[in-house]
């Protein structure tokens, strides 16, 4: 556990990481389920994991899957629907203009809600990667929106046991996708009280979001309700090790969690390829660490002044100070 937040990761941080060049990824992680959560054991103040549903969990393998998880310590965070992968998505899963595609996607979320249920998971993450156009004049803005929030109404009302979350992103593997940034997907879910947001860092970067801005504007709208963190260059979804590029921008997002009372899952989505698997989730870690406990040398009542302050040169200060103590 870090501070008062429990600490999670996907399980496929610590696989071979495969692109699109090294189709068989590039080593130095597991290729199997037990040797993935062999690796995150090594990883100290883990408390849970993300599984993909179809991939880590089925119906045949649940029970099997709950006890590999119980066996090692950890929690199941999050489970996430397989809405990205197969071709059957390529035109769309909750947006998709087929209505037998999109009820597909609503069962294959209810699935996942089960399994989730039944591995005392509290939430699955409905991730719309393949909801989006690649060229204009092919998609219908008005009925896509439309079919989103049925198909989340949908899903929403199959149990209370288990709760659905939206992430969004701004674009792969569609050119454009529907759900860009934290402002569409409140406007999406205006109405939709069952349906919460997962905030992955490195899609608000991606996307030009200001990451502490983001926290905020959810969090006054009572939709945020878990994290991905990562670190990318903005051009792309790099999942790069968490405040390896934003260090500063990294330490104001730690003091807005802080500060609008957040206390769930700090989760990473790192695709280390060429690095250590568990080292790239120590480095995550420590960073989190440190960068939450340079706000607490500071004070929150510091930085609360200097904010309200509005000057510019303090708040460089006040960053090199959390920083350096200096």
């Amino acid at each position: 556990m870090i501070e008062n937040y429990q600490f999670s990761s996907v399980l496929p941080t610590f696989a071979s990481c495969a692109d699109r060049y090294v189709l068989g990824g590039y080593g130095r992680g597991g290729t199997t389920m037990d040797e993935m959560l062999d690796l995150a054991v090594k990883v100290k103040d883990l408390d849970g994991l993300e599984l993909v549903g179809g991939w880590h969990v089925n119906d045949q393998n649940i029970k099997e899957v709950g006890k590999k998880l119980k066996d090692r310590g950890f929690k199941l965070s999050m489970l996430v629907p397989d809405l990205w992968t197969q071709a059957k998505w390529g035109r769309g899963s909750i947006a998709a203009t087929d209505p037998k595609t999109r009820q597909a996607s609503v069962d294959e979320v209810r699935k996942c809600m089960d399994w989730a249920a039944e591995l005392d998971c509290p939430y699955v993450d409905v991730w719309g990667g393949q909801d989006g156009y690649d060229y204009s004049f092919q998609a219908d803005y008005v009925e896509v929106w439309k079919w989103m929030r049925e198909s989340l109404h949908a899903m929403g009302e199959h149990t209370d046991k288990v709760k659905v979350l939206v992430e969004y992103k701004a674009r792969e593997p569609r050119m454009r996708c529907f759900i860009t940034n934290a402002a569409t997907v409140l406007l999406l879910l205006r109405g939709l009280d069952k349906i919460g947001v997962v905030l992955d860092v490195g899609h608000a970067l991606a996307a030009g979001e200001n990451m502490a801005a983001a926290v905020a504007l959810l969090a006054s709208h009572g939709k945020l309700d878990y994290f991905h963190f990562n670190d990318n260059y903005r051009s792309w979804d790099d999942d790069m090790i968490v405040a390896s590029v934003h260090l500063v921008e990294t330490l104001e997002l730690m003091y807005w969690i802080k500060r609008v009372g957040y206390k769930g899952w700090l989760s990473l989505d790192m695709f280390p390829y060429r690095e250590d698997k568990v080292q790239a989730a120590i480095q995550a870690r420590e960073w989190m660490k440190a960068l939450l406990a340079a706000i607490d040398r500071v004070g929150m009542d510091k930085i609360d002044k200097v904010i309200k302050g509005n000057e510019g040169t303090e708040a460089v200060a006040l960053v090199r100070e959390a920083l350096t103590g200096r």
